[in-house]
């Protein structure tokens, strides 16, 4: 069965590293490609309702206009949605893909995500979205609501595509990380690719057991994979092993509460997926 990639796409500037990004993937794989375009329409009503500020004999008038304007911004918006998928369409098919569709919707972001993740593989998002702008402390708002409501991987985009030929794999032994090994070592996505796996924490028996149990399982899947055991504070020992050691993709489990995980997702911070200035793929 052909895999299928769902990628998010919203005109930011992070939908062109989507696009490059899957279509990195869909080379590898052969995974078909599905653009989505989503459009919210309660939050467009929300940025346009005024009629609670209209008074006395002017208001059927104005509601009137109101009601053309909303019609109006929201075949602009129809439209705009269909330019979008239609350039990240070219751009997937100028990197060679043949089987890409598009998807205009009309939904909440996350609700398309659960009602269309069933028929995916992967989820590809940017780390931030058209409203975002390009701080680096800023997410997308929808980001933490997508990796939180999906079963299924989530490939977190950065801001510029570059060749991919090591991955660290975020190990703690939890189930999260072992499922993120398990997956890495069984998806032709990663064949041929240099892998790591690293932990933060102390070099004890129990470390290296754990570490040894992750290689077994990716020699299995063909993969010669280094491990190694980090120093320091999870979020910074695993960044600057990102960025000293050539490090093109990290994967690490999305949940938990070990101290690597809730540096991802978490109730106070997202500090590793700001922080890290390579794509992510986090697992359930």
């Amino acid at each position: 069965m052909t895999a299928v990639l769902m990628a998010l796409v919203d005109g930011s500037a992070y939908s062109e590293s989507v696009c490059r990004h899957a279509a990195w993937i869909a080379s590898r794989t052969g995974a078909q490609v599905k653009l989505y375009h989503v459009l919210d329409p309660r939050r467009a009503r929300s940025k346009r309702d005024l009629s609670g500020s209209i008074r006395l004999g002017a208001r059927s008038n104005l509601l009137e206009k109101l009601t053309a304007l909303d019609e109006q911004h929201a075949k602009l918006a129809q439209a705009q949605g269909r330019a979008i998928l239609e350039d990240a369409k070219a751009l997937v098919e100028a990197e060679g893909v043949g089987d890409v569709v598009t998807r205009l919707r009309h939904d909440d972001i996350v609700d398309t995500v659960v009602a269309k993740e069933g028929a995916v593989d992967m989820i590809l998002i940017g780390k931030r979205g058209e409203a975002a702008g390009l701080e680096k402390t800023h997410l997308g708002s929808n980001f933490e609501r997508i990796v939180r409501a999906s079963q299924k991987p989530v490939f977190v985009a950065n801001r510029a595509f570059r060749q991919i030929k090591r991955v660290l794999i975020a190990y703690d032994g939890g189930v999260s990380a072992m499922k993120a090994v398990d997956h890495v070592a069984r998806d032709p996505l990663f064949t041929g690719l240099d892998v790591v796996v690293a932990t933060v924490g102390a070099d004890n028996e129990e470390m290296r057991r754990a570490l040894a149990s992750a290689r077994a399982t990716l020699d299995a899947g063909g993969h010669v994979a280094e491990t190694r055991v980090l120093d320091g504070q999870p979020g910074k020992a695993l960044g600057e092993f990102v960025d000293g050691e050539g490090i093109d993709l990290l994967v690490m489990g999305a949940y938990g509460h070990s101290r690597i995980r809730t540096l991802v997702i978490g109730s106070t911070t997202t500090e590793m997926i700001r922080s890290c200035k390579v794509p992510v793929v986090l697992m359930r």
